[in-house]
């Protein structure tokens, strides 16, 4: 609605996770760097956490773009799922047809695709969101597919994506053999005050912006400390903003506007 009051080309503070967007702090590019690294040195398993919102999955897609056609990808966004379930959505990501399998049937298949990757020089690569979600069960089911190796080569990388929590469960007894094996760890910490601010600017460049529309310094300092740095809540709010200046016709986004935006998302008004 109002792209073409500010002249932008593209929605600049869109939810989804578009890596054309992906603002390269400091912690989100150590974030990438981790994952390429644990990918392409084959580590195994590389896990990624951080709040919701904090960038991770945009970071996971700017890392596949990175990767080439090189690797061959999974991704699970919903892990709520049981054991069958679970092999044969990891499965049938890679693009295998495993619908009338059995789960043993499922790994055979899934341990063929992969032998034949490795022949041809090719990696595999499965990551899956949400990980805090899946059961200690599932959490084995994973463990057990980086079982599947030759004498010289891990045939399956692994990314664990997920909430702080999921360090927590990984840290339990029962998951010991799982954690031992996981040799690449990056947790993403919010946006300090000063970088949210490049991050505002850094979406309005990347959408087309020509210097407007713009936010006053008090209008930054309020919305860090509403969001916590989190890119997904800075987002949100800067789009309601980017709305009211529409309405009112004006460029600038002042520490009120911000306010305003606050209100809305909250409902509240004590904001």
């Amino acid at each position: 609605m109002y792209l073409e009051y500010y002249g932008l080309t593209l929605p600049p503070f869109d939810l989804t996770p578009n890596p054309r967007f992906l603002f390269y702090s400091a912690k989100h590019r150590e974030a990438f760097n981790h994952l390429l690294y644990g990918i392409r040195e084959r580590k195994g398993f590389v896990q990624l956490t951080g709040e919701v919102g904090a960038g991770k999955t945009t970071v996971c897609r700017a890392m596949f773009e990175q990767l080439g056609d090189r690797f061959a990808t999974a991704l699970i966004l919903n892990p709520v799922l049981n054991a069958d379930q679970l092999m044969k959505a990891i499965a049938m990501e890679f693009g295998l047809d495993v619908r009338n399998l059995d789960r043993l049937d499922t790994v055979a298949a899934l341990n063929q695709f992969l032998l034949r990757q490795a022949e041809l020089q090719l990696d595999a690569v499965l990551i899956i969101d949400e990980a805090q979600d899946l059961t200690d069960e599932l959490l084995e089911q994973v463990r057990l597919l980086s079982n599947l190796e030759t004498d010289d080569r891990k045939l399956l990388q692994i990314v664990l994506m997920g909430q702080p929590e999921l360090r927590t469960r990984l840290n339990a007894h029962a998951l010991r053999q799982l954690r031992q094996r996981i040799m690449v760890r990056y947790h993403l910490k919010p946006l300090s005050r000063a970088e949210v601010g490049q991050y505002v600017r850094h979406r309005l460049q990347v959408s087309g912006a020509k210097g407007s529309p713009s936010f006053t310094a008090g209008a930054l300092w309020r919305l860090h400390r509403y969001s916590g740095g989190i890119p997904r809540l800075v987002n949100a709010v800067c789009d309601k903003c980017l709305l009211a200046g529409f309405v009112q016709n004006e460029d600038q986004i002042d520490f009120r506007k911000v306010g305003v935006a606050i209100r809305e998302l909250e409902g509240r008004i004590d904001v």
